[in-house]
């Protein structure tokens, strides 16, 4: 197993927070500095600035109705920080993030090998939203998001069209919308450029997981059969 998976696996932290800390020169393996793209094997002692590091036999995957304020971030300086909220025994991450200022199905793992392999964008896995915006719902507007709104992509750092997309009108004011792609708060943004505003964000689903009846502010261990198709596609997705 490569380095930087070795040590998300067991917990510590992401993928790529195990790279700064590889070339930071703060881990070793058996003794030795440890070099980005370095193989762990099962008997291998492996070190964080002098601690050593272990695999969970275990990894923990929960899911949580976030509400509106609390921030998906890891940071514990930050206020209302999600992990903080949920308040679980074992440290864990959240699986991408969810606006402070949206609600609904957030995933968390002590797993940090996943997070990177369900995030991909070439993945494209589904999310599903519900979405309430200031006025009234036109065809012109549905047909506009489906087939993408050109918005500036600050990783990038230019504009470009976003990728066609699933709508279904509710009510007049209300939609729902499936997205492969995860551009920092795009929904928001792709109702900025077609002259409407969002008043309230709800994601009900990731993936094959649904939000279903879960209350707001609660979270549950995820069953046997959401893990089981989770897991699946992370193997799927590690292969590509």
């Amino acid at each position: 197993m490569r380095i930087n998976n070795y040590i998300s696996a067991s917990g510590f932290c992401s993928r790529r927070e195990a790279d700064a800390l590889i070339i930071a020169k703060k881990v070793k393996i058996n003794g030795r500095l440890a070099e980005i793209g370095s193989q762990v094997k099962e008997k291998d002692r492996v070190e964080v600035n002098g601690k050593r590091i272990e695999q969970k036999k275990k990894h923990v995957y929960i899911m949580l109705n976030k509400p509106i304020g609390v921030v998906c971030t890891t940071e514990g300086k930050i206020r209302n920080n999600i992990v903080d909220f949920v308040g679980y025994k074992e440290r864990i991450f959240p699986i991408g993030r969810l606006d402070k200022d949206s609600e609904g199905l957030i995933l968390l793992t002590s797993d940090g090998s996943i997070v990177n392999e369900i995030l991909r964008e070439e993945n494209q896995h589904d999310k599903e939203y519900q979405v309430i915006v200031n006025k009234a719902i036109t065809s012109d507007f549905l047909n506009q998001m489906s087939e993408g709104v050109t918005i500036f992509n600050p990783v990038k750092k230019k504009h470009e069209k976003t990728k066609p997309c699933t709508l279904n009108k509710i009510d007049e004011k209300k939609f729902s919308i499936v997205l492969s792609q995860g551009l920092n708060r795009q929904i928001r943004r792709m109702c900025e450029a077609l002259g409407y505003q969002v008043v309230g964000l709800k994601r009900v689903r990731i993936m094959h997981i649904k939000l279903g009846k879960l209350k707001t502010g609660m979270w549950r261990e995820l069953s046997e059969a959401e893990l089981n198709g989770l897991v699946k596609k992370k193997e799927k997705s590690a292969k590509k």
